[in-house]
């Protein structure tokens, strides 16, 4: 039979052992949350690098496409919306969206003026903005998992006990698409 002190060590053990567990899941959600945080940091440098990119990028086009001032403008616009909006909001990211279908048909209108598409100052423009948007998606595909992973960490017992601490990232929208980038691709458009 238990002993006192045998009872004693139980009671000792089973403290532990649920102070230990609790201590890994509060840790858990806390490393879930700075992972979203930090996923979250990731996409503002790399809009932080397409937004300094875009000036260039117009500057460089407007001695070329003289017709195409209205686009220029509404793309100026819309980096002004997007850099003034809240990281993680909705606002943020459909101002981002906008964005990026600007900046796609003023490349797709830069194939109409031969000299601007051979000028190498462009060349180089358009590669280094493809690569930031490269960038853009991979820090986005990260930051919706790290979403989902503090999600999922507060959602399921015993996290759901540590919710507050991660209270202020639930909040957060996952990135999506919007409609038109859901939309197939045609061929027939580009030809």
């Amino acid at each position: 039979m238990f002993t006192l002190t045998g009872m004693a060590g139980v009671v000792a053990f089973a403290v532990l052992f649920i102070g230990g567990v609790l201590y890994m899941t509060y840790a858990n959600v806390v490393r879930c949350k700075n992972n979203v945080m930090e996923a979250l940091s990731g996409i503002d440098v790399q809009l932080k690098k397409r937004h300094d990119l875009v000036p260039n990028i117009l500057t460089i086009a407007k001695k070329f496409m003289e017709h195409e001032k209205e686009i220029f403008e509404r793309i100026t616009e819309l980096r002004s919306q997007a850099m003034q909006s809240r990281s993680g909001s909705k606002e943020k990211f459909a101002a981002e969206a906008k964005l990026d279908n600007l900046m796609s048909q003023l490349m797709v209108n830069v194939e109409n003026y031969p000299q601007l598409k051979s000028d190498s100052t462009m060349m180089h423009a358009m590669t280094t903005y493809n690569e930031v948007e490269e960038h853009i998606a991979a820090a986005r595909r990260f930051y919706n998992s790290a979403l989902t992973q503090v999600r999922n960490a507060v959602q399921i017992f015993p996290g759901s006990l540590f919710a507050g601490c991660a209270a202020e990232v639930m909040g957060y929208s996952y990135f999506e698409t919007d409609a038109a980038s859901r939309e197939p691709v045609s061929a027939s458009q580009y030809l």
